[in-house]
């Protein structure tokens, strides 16, 4: 039996769109949320967290979804941790560039709060 989905850490810059994204996957969801503000912070939070899944927003200041993405590879306890990358940014050029990386999947901006959770429940199960 796969492993449930329980642990999500959340990569975004935009407070409204981080706490909407955020109350759909704990409330409806039923996920354990550890949020972060940017690159930088999910890099330093996320191996303590232990997430089962990372969201990552693509389109962020200073370090973006891509340099982010690089450098929790990089590390031991992250490098198979599943990431679902994010975007507004979602020509079928650039969902290409992301799958290419390794990501598990792309959420495209703008999301339904309602549906996130299946969203990425989904992805988790493997039936993109």
């Amino acid at each position: 039996m796969a492993k449930a989905l329980k642990r999500i850490t959340y990569v975004e810059d935009e407070p409204d769109i981080r706490e909407v994204a955020r109350i759909g996957l704990e409330t409806l969801g039923s996920f354990d949320v550890d949020v972060c503000v940017d690159g930088t912070e999910a890099v330093r939070k996320a191996p303590g967290f232990r997430p089962d899944l990372i969201l990552l927003d693509v389109m962020m200041p200073g370090m973006d979804g891509i340099e982010t993405f690089k450098a929790l590879r990089e590390l031991p306890e992250l490098q198979n941790t599943p990431i679902i990358f994010m975007t507004a940014k979602a020509q079928p050029s650039e969902v290409e560039r992301y799958t290419a990386l390794g990501c598990a999947g792309v959420i495209v901006k703008p999301f339904d709060p309602v549906t996130l959770p299946e969203q990425v429940q989904s992805i988790w199960n493997g039936q993109v």
